[in-house]
């Protein structure tokens, strides 16, 4: 009796000892708020502090394998920006949360629809887009974006036909 005593104890002490398992995932952390901020800084044309959340060698993915850096991902932004009446993600159906994966890297990853509407043709797409953004030390480090690009890539087509024609019935 004495031994199944022993054991039991030895049971519930090795039971209680044990660390409870590490929390990974995460709905409200410093870097979904960091990333909130980007996507208000994209949102309001407000380039410095949308870079301002990247570190210096971020590598960010559009659709490919291949990355650009942070000024030319800027650059780009503001270019289509430039050609929208408005833009910007549908907040009301947003979805974003932090993991810590495997490896103990930090990552957040958004969903949600971005609505735009072209400043020249008054055409309005929604397109869902997909973030996936790897934070080291409150900067990110790596994004990788996800979204069809088919219907936008169309329109900016269109209207650079448009624009053709014009210029050439010009002359």
């Amino acid at each position: 009796m004495k031994h199944l005593f022993l054991f039991a104890f030895t049971a519930i002490l090795f039971v209680a000892c044990k660390e409870p398992p590490q929390q990974r995932y995460f709905s409200e952390s410093t870097e979904t708020e960091i990333l909130k901020s980007g996507i208000e800084a994209y949102e309001t044309a407000n380039w410095d502090k949308w870079k301002s959340h990247f570190s210096d060698t971020a590598k960010i993915f559009v659709n490919s394998v291949k990355h650009t850096t942070v000024d030319k991902r800027a650059k780009a932004l503001e270019a289509m920006a430039g050609a929208m009446s408005s833009y910007g993600f549908n907040h009301d159906k947003e979805y974003i949360e932090m993991v810590l994966d495997k490896e103990n890297e930090t990552w957040v990853y958004y969903w949600a629809t971005h609505n735009n509407t072209f400043a020249k043709s008054n055409k309005k797409l929604s397109i869902p887009v997909h973030l996936a953004v790897q934070f080291v030390d409150g900067k990110i480090v790596e994004e990788h974006i996800y979204f069809n690009e088919t219907e936008m890539n169309a329109e900016f087509a269109a209207l650079s036909e448009v624009q053709t024609d014009t210029i050439n019935s010009e002359i």
